[in-house]
């Protein structure tokens, strides 16, 4: 029996229960990123880095924060950062999976509670598996069952403190959390709101600074603005108060053992605050094409989440893939989700809004999506 067995035989299950996951060439418009502001391509940023290579950043860091690779640059980033979300400190991370690993692994402890909302990234459940603390899942965006769960856990002796994790606009639904709700139970419990804000970043709040940023500098608000969607870049920048993030610079590993990010992103991502400062436009413009996308939608009769992320659930993983193939057949660069990354029996869409795209182009996709679903239903 060949070595590789037991993994053509574990690709071949994920084959017949339509799981299997391939790299696609990207084509078509696009409807798949979370390049929101349509930041990737922009001069601004292709600038920063030629101007950046010109003054002599490196391109590769060559070592870890703690040795020799903090640069200049991170230290930069880290303290305008810091002054454009309002925030005692930032830290920079090489991505928002590597921050939320780091954050869920090194903050909780023994004694300690973690009451994670039922949706929230893997990245967080990978981060978990590390940490000490007791963890519990709540119902998606229910504060009411996440203060039930914190009472539950005091009543039974629990003398630690408890962390609140949730994203504050949801990757694959669109929706938002209750934020103002999960920090005053974190408030009123000695504990914290760890907030994953990477689809609100650059999108909402004052400024595109998240949907927390009124509440930035509270000691219970730690936050996560990853800089690979809105802002157009790579990586996550973490905010909060200096004792927190000292002590993620002293006990998380996947800060203390990686590679520092690229100082060359780090004056990008520079730059891509300082446009998000600059040109609100492109927000207001994102938000019209939010609204012109949800009422065409709902003339479809399908729930429209108000944001720039919008879920077509069709259940059964073979639909919602048949769906994605019709529709990138048709020019659109639309893809289906399945099972695990969402919960069983909700194979979606998932239809991201960009300013890569225009109304007519919104427009020509729902059509063709309703198109579609007509023919499918037939």
């Amino acid at each position: 029996m060949s070595r590789l067995a037991r993994f053509e035989a574990a690709l071949e299950g994920l084959e017949r229960k339509t799981r299997r996951r391939r790299l696609a060439a990207r084509a078509g418009l696009d409807f798949a990123s979370n390049d929101y502001l349509g930041l990737a391509a922009s001069p601004r940023l292709a600038y920063a880095a030629e101007e950046a290579l010109a003054r002599g950043v490196p391109v590769g860091a060559a070592g870890s924060r703690l040795l020799r690779g903090n640069h200049p640059e991170h230290e930069a980033l880290e303290a305008e950062a810091a002054a454009f979300f309002r925030a005692e400190r930032a830290l920079f991370f090489g991505a928002g999976y590597q921050a939320n690993v780091a954050l869920m692994s090194a903050l909780p402890q023994r004694g300690d509670l973690v009451v994670c909302d039922a949706l929230v990234h893997a990245s967080v459940h990978d981060g978990l598996r590390d940490a000490k603390a007791e963890v519990v899942f709540a119902a998606h965006n229910d504060a009411g069952a996440v203060a039930d769960a914190v009472a539950a856990w005091r009543a039974r002796g629990g003398r630690g403190q408890p962390f609140i994790v949730a994203e504050s606009l949801y990757s694959m639904d669109g929706d938002r959390a209750p934020v103002a709700e999960l920090l005053a139970i974190g408030e009123d419990n000695d504990g914290f709101l760890v907030l994953d804000e990477a689809h609100a970043t650059g999108v909402f709040g004052d400024g595109g600074r998240g949907l927390a940023e009124k509440f930035e500098g509270r000691e219970a608000l730690i936050s996560v603005h990853t800089c690979g969607k809105a802002l157009g870049s790579s990586g996550a920048l973490v905010t909060g108060r200096a004792a927190i993030l000292d002590m993620l610079v002293n006990r998380a590993k996947p800060f203390i053992y990686a590679t520092a990010p690229s100082p060359l992103i780090a004056a990008v991502v520079r730059e891509s605050l300082r446009i998000v400062a600059d040109e609100p436009g492109r927000r207001e413009k994102l938000g019209r094409l939010v609204a012109f996308a949800g009422e065409r939608l709902s003339r479809l009769g399908l729930p429209v989440s108000g944001s720039q992320i919008q879920p077509v659930v069709l259940g059964a993983n073979a639909r919602a893939t048949d769906a994605a193939r019709r529709l990138q057949a048709a020019g659109f660069d639309c893809r289906a989700i399945r099972p695990p990354t969402v919960p069983e029996g909700t194979a979606r869409l998932r239809i991201s809004l960009t300013l890569n795209v225009d109304e007519v182009a919104v427009a020509r996709l729902i059509d063709a999506l309703a198109q579609g679903l007509s023919e499918a239903a037939a």
